[in-house]
């Protein structure tokens, strides 16, 4: 039986977070630079891309990437030959869901930071001759650094609290993709509910605790407004 506190689901949970969190910083930083500061039409395709997440239902989104991960499509079949094995009901696998899941929760606040820059401090770099890569990593990222906080926040608990995508793509094998979404499941299916209050209260008081961080830090001119 699943415990409240399953060690092994309280820690693959903590590593999916964290590594989430760290390659949607790095995903997310481009992105929201093309979607604030981009001057094609295309940003507001790619914005609408990067928000498909909020609306698609996560079965939805968890079924086209168990199928694209699998080894009945080209990307599948390659990745099993690359690796030995497809992508999906592996760690890796919930890996690859949880940053497209997650996308918009980093990217969306990331965005709203920097279009709250004033561009006269843009203008100015650009003047003293700064490159427009320049002028986004020493004057307009550092500016906006309490949206990217937000942004760090958002996605580590959006990563704890998933169920849907990591029930599609992973499964609820013990140690491999079982997380604590998926053992409070456990617990509810098994009728322990007392267990499974305690893991739910557990949960709750973690997301609240991400919710104070995030609203307790200083705001933008954007969010102040």
């Amino acid at each position: 039986m699943t415990t409240p506190l399953d060690s092994s689901a309280l820690m693959l949970t903590l590593r999916l977070a964290t590594l989430t969190t760290v390659v949607l910083l790095l995903v997310a930083l481009p992105l929201a630079y093309l979607i604030a500061f981009g001057k094609s039409r295309l940003r507001f395709f790619l914005e609408a891309v990067v928000a498909l997440p909020l609306v698609l239902p996560p079965t939805v989104l968890g079924f086209y990437l168990l199928v694209a991960l699998g080894p009945l499509t080209g990307p599948g079949r390659l990745l099993r030959d690359l690796l030995g094995h497809t992508l999906a009901f592996s760690f890796t696998g919930l890996l690859v869901g949880s940053v497209v899941y997650s996308l918009p929760f980093a990217v969306q606040p990331i965005v709203a930071g920097l279009r709250s820059v004033d561009r006269r401090y843009l203008e100015a770099g650009a003047t003293l001759g700064a490159s427009p890569l320049q002028v986004f990593l020493r004057v307009a990222l550092p500016l906006a650094k309490s949206s990217v906080l937000a942004a760090a926040v958002l996605a580590f608990a959006h990563t704890v609290g998933e169920f849907g995508v990591v029930l599609m793509l992973g499964g609820n094998i013990p140690g491999r993709t079982r997380t604590l979404s998926i053992a409070l499941f456990d617990l509810i299916e098994n009728g322990q509910f007392h267990e499974a209050n305690q893991l739910a209260l557990l949960l709750l008081l973690f997301s609240t605790a991400a919710l104070l961080l995030l609203y307790a830090r200083p705001r933008t001119q954007a969010e102040v407004a």
